[in-house]
């Protein structure tokens, strides 16, 4: 059956909403992270600034040095929280289908919508309309056949971009673009490729699926089919999410346990964090590993009881990072918590690893307080503060 779906992807999202909330911010760099005196990294920053070369994840101390004049904001997730909860709620008007995949970006499958709504192109059109006369911040939409090829065309015309690619033009559509743009092509995967005389999609596309496997491992297929277009993962619907994970991809493959570790508790606070706001606890810890030549390995460990506690994640993940991790370079790791069931529904939950539940519960909750009123970046553990995010 042919599919239409809409990748949105809101424009500098933190750095849009501060624009809005302080009307003398707007058309001057922003960046939002916190102080460049301050150790942490670039959450987000204006388009302004980026025409300075800042970036996401860039040290604040080397924004500074790229844009001195550049103002620099503190975040506040509870406004930029508020505003997302707006826009889904638009989104949701056109599709019950919809998957969030941040605070500022959803896929939403309009393929029933259409006898209601209009084309996709139409709805995604006026999706972007609403968000800038409701909310007076601006979104960029791609409209495709499947999730790979709408995420690919919302990045390609920002601010406030409308990119439409019909079924039968997937693979033209692709052909010109970078093969940093496939999902998963970092910049080890990119060297690899550029070695094989791959520079674009298209080359990808006209070099044999064996040598990409051969090079790649068993991420050479899926390459080969994603360069092709071919994306058969359904828009996962809220109640029909199965997990919650997060992964982090290192610009340098990593060999030493102790910086898998920081960042495996990094990975660890993000999962318990998005469990806690939507109120369920999982039962089954899965850690993911991809070493330097593509070869990839899960383990998976069940829980004597459900949990959302980050340190509870992290200790269970960790067992999982000694038995798995063989000494060879890291390019990946992962860590995810599944068998998820509602909060009430977990009640009997038991403590893992620490002696007092209540204490750690309330650790918890106040962090929480601390990062949904000033910034993730404000507040985080010991050795996680070590490491960069992701």
């Amino acid at each position: 059956m042919r599919r239409v779906i809409i990748h949105l992807d809101m424009d500098a999202f933190f750095a849009a909403v501060e624009q809005l909330d302080n009307p003398e911010l707007r058309g001057k760099p922003i960046i939002v992270g916190g102080s460049p005196d301050n150790r942490g990294v670039v959450a987000t920053c204006s388009y302004e600034a980026r025409r300075f070369g800042v970036r996401s994840a860039m040290p604040l101390s080397e924004a500074k040095r790229r844009c001195p004049d550049c103002v620099f904001v503190r975040g506040r997730m509870s406004r930029y929280s508020e505003i997302s909860r707006s826009v889904f709620a638009i989104m949701a008007d056109y599709s019950p289908q919809m998957e969030r995949v941040s605070i500022d970006e959803a896929f939403l499958d309009v393929t029933k919508s259409e006898p209601l709504f209009g084309p996709g192109a139409q709805i995604g059109r006026t999706i972007q309309q609403r968000i800038t006369d409701e909310l007076g911040l601006s979104a960029s939409v791609g409209v495709a056949p499947n999730k790979f090829v709408a995420k690919v065309a919302s990045d390609l015309r920002k601010p406030q971009g409308l990119v439409v690619v019909p079924p039968e033009q997937v693979v033209s559509f692709l052909a010109p673009l970078g093969i940093e743009r496939i999902w998963g092509v970092g910049p080890r995967a990119a060297q690899i490729l550029h070695s094989l005389g791959l520079y674009t999609i298209g080359d990808v596309q006209k070099c044999r699926v064996e040598i990409l496997s051969d090079r790649l491992g068993v991420y050479g297929q899926r390459l080969h089919e994603l360069s092709h277009g071919l994306d058969e993962r359904p828009v996962a619907e809220q109640d029909d999410v199965k997990s919650v994970g997060h992964e982090h991809t290192f610009d340098s493959d990593v060999s030493n346990i102790e910086v898998l570790r920081g960042v495996l508790l990094h990975l660890a606070s993000k999962v318990g964090r998005r469990l806690r706001k939507g109120q369920v606890k999982g039962k089954t810890i899965t850690l993911k590993l991809r070493y330097m030549d593509f070869s990839t390995f899960t383990r998976q460990s069940p829980l004597p009881g459900a949990t959302d506690l980050d340190l509870d994640i992290y200790h269970a993940a960790d067992k999982l990072l000694v038995r798995l991790f063989d000494g060879r370079p890291v390019r990946l790791i992962g860590v995810s918590v599944s068998n998820l069931a509602p909060e009430g529904e977990n009640a009997e939950q038991l403590d893992l690893f620490h002696p007092d539940t209540g204490k750690s519960r309330r650790l918890i909750e106040t962090m929480d307080r601390i990062r949904n009123k000033h910034g993730d970046g404000i507040i985080s553990y010991a050795k996680e503060s070590e490491f960069p995010p992701e």
